[in-house]
């Protein structure tokens, strides 16, 4: 066995030591779910990117100081109901 390989065993088993996982199959199925969800995260963050640096080459942009002044007046408006 191997150094991290001993160390992720143990890993496991105080994980299930704490009664919150029934057995390490299920802290492996629920680490590979944790897994799977922030790649899908990522893959959207990666798609926002590229739309926006897509819509930036295109020209599809406003300039900051407009974009701060729309929200600046959005807030203060919040703020004051």
């Amino acid at each position: 066995m191997t150094q991290a390989t001993g160390s992720l065993e143990e890993a496991l088993e105080r994980l299930v030591a704490t009664g919150r996982y029934a057995s390490k199959d299920q802290v492996i199925r629920e680490g590979v779910r944790l897994l799977e969800e922030r790649d899908r995260k990522l893959d959207a963050l990666d798609a926002a990117l590229a739309q926006g640096i897509a819509d930036a080459e295109a020209g599809r942009v406003r300039p900051a100081g407009d974009v701060f002044d729309r929200l600046e007046k959005k807030y203060k408006a919040m703020s004051s109901k």
